[in-house]
């Protein structure tokens, strides 16, 4: 079974050989999804200025910190303009790392997207008042990077992608950024139109959020959601998680970064991957194991082997 064939099974819940696996930046070769960035968020010649014009500041080998929002002050929007798209030019590179593909599953990423870039543009503390004080420019501002990134979409599907990948942020260590019936209100509407616009060009919607995010899941899935990358599954209680989405998407999840990857022991990090492929995978599908090397925060190489080697020994659906 190619890796397309074994992450397509897994989505549509059609019981393939063993649970997929995305090595996310290292060890590529090895993962059955191959991911592409056709955003450049990293551009220029030191890799440190965002198509957006934010910059960033790196002080280790992390993605590091935004700097100097473009939009902290709302006068400087009458004539704020949304990168341009350059199909031609930005494709080039998708189309040439697409020859390549070796029967894998080809992800589009747009690295970061929605609401995390609003929040660069802005400043987060910033864009948090407007959501009470300004929500008018805040939908303004939501028309201008989410129509940016829909208008990606017919060219990320005409260059051979599978699926595209959005990478979002929405939760904190227990709740979310804001209430589930402002998200709701104020940006549920452009994930729908979103995820609508790539389900209608045959995409599948994979969705990143870091954090806890429980109380929109169902929200998320009803939007057109195929897969749903949990960074920390520690946060969820994973039998619940289970039972109320199980079926409905398919999740993708390494073992959790902050606790067990770092600081657990080969046995611990085999029972988390066995409890996620039991609560998770038990679909004939509905899980993707996540692998990332992730030395900047202390994950050792033991650990990271171990990671690896959890989700190929115990990923039997």
């Amino acid at each position: 079974m190619t890796g397309k064939e074994r992450v397509r099974r897994a989505i549509q819940f059609e019981s393939p050989d063993r649970v997929p696996i995305l090595y996310f930046n290292a060890d590529q070769e090895k993962s059955d999804i191959l991911i592409v960035d056709v955003c450049h968020n990293f551009m220029g010649k030191e890799k440190d200025t965002s198509e957006w014009g934010f910059k960033w500041e790196r002080m280790d080998d992390t993605m590091g910190q935004p700097q100097n929002a473009p939009l902290s002050d709302w006068s400087r929007f009458a004539s704020f303009r949304a990168p341009e798209i350059e199909a031609e030019n930005r494709f080039m590179p998708a189309r040439a790392a697409l020859e390549n593909i070796d029967g894998r599953y080809a992800l589009a990423s747009l690295q970061l997207s929605g609401f995390t870039i609003m929040s660069f543009l802005r400043g987060f503390e910033t864009i948090m008042m407007d959501f009470a004080l300004e929500p008018e420019k805040v939908h303004a501002l939501a028309r201008i990077v989410f129509g940016f990134e829909n208008a990606l979409l017919p060219h990320i599907k005409e260059a051979g992608f599978d699926g595209v990948a959005f990478y979002d942020d929405w939760g904190t260590q227990n709740n979310l950024i804001i209430s589930p019936n402002q998200w709701r209100e104020m940006m549920r509407e452009y994930y729908q139109h979103q995820f609508d616009l790539a389900s209608n060009l045959g995409l599948d919607v994979y969705f990143h959020t870091c954090g806890y995010v429980e109380p929109i899941i169902g929200d998320l899935i009803d939007a057109g959601v195929n897969i749903l990358n949990l960074s920390q599954p520690n946060l969820y209680d994973m039998e619940k998680l289970g039972t109320d989405f199980g079926g409905k998407v398919c999740f993708v999840c390494p073992v959790s970064y902050q606790t067990t990857s770092i600081t657990g022991t080969r046995e611990d990090i085999f029972a988390d991957v066995r409890k996620m492929v039991k609560c998770l995978g038990n679909f004939g599908g509905g899980l993707i194991g996540y692998v990332e090397e992730y030395s900047s925060i202390g994950l050792s190489d033991e650990n990271y082997n171990s990671c690896a080697e959890a989700f190929l020994l115990l990923g039997q659906y």
